[in-house]
C-alpha cells in the first residue's frame, strides 16, 4: 500500500480521478450509422442514431440479443452510456469477447 500513497495524499487523489476518468473509445464500422437501443438486445426500443464515423466509449458490456455485423457475429452490447447500448458486431473492439467489465 505504500506505493500507493508515496506522493501523499494528493498524489493518491490524482491516480484516482485518472482511473475512474480514462475511457478507451472504439470506431464504429465504417460506413454505418448504428441504432443506439435502451437496452442490451434489438427488443429494446432506438433512443438515438450514431452518425457515421462515430467513436462510442465502452463503460460496461452484456449479453444480448445475437446479431451479425462486420465485425462479425455476437451476442455482446456495449453500454455507451446510460440507458444506451450499441451491438459489439458493428464496434471495432479488436475482439471477439469481452473488452470491458459486464454490467451490474
Amino acid at each position: 500500500m505504500s506505493v500507493d500513497h508515496a506522493g501523499g495524499t494528493e498524489s493518491a487523489g490524482t491516480a484516482e480521478s485518472v482511473t475512474t476518468t480514462a475511457v478507451r473509445y472504439y470506431s464504429v464500422a465504417p460506413g454505418v450509422r448504428l441504432n443506439v437501443r435502451s437496452g442490451p438486445g434489438t427488443g429494446y426500443g432506438i433512443v438515438r442514431v450514431l452518425p457515421e464515423g462515430a467513436k462510442v466509449p465502452i463503460f460496461c458490456q452484456a449479453p444480448g440479443t445475437t446479431v451479425t455485423g462486420p465485425y462479425g457475429t455476437s451476442n455482446i452490447w456495449d453500454n455507451i452510456d446510460s440507458g444506451e447500448y450499441v451491438s459489439d458486431a458493428y464496434v471495432k473492439t479488436g475482439s471477439d469477447g469481452y473488452v470491458a467489465p459486464r454490467c451490474s
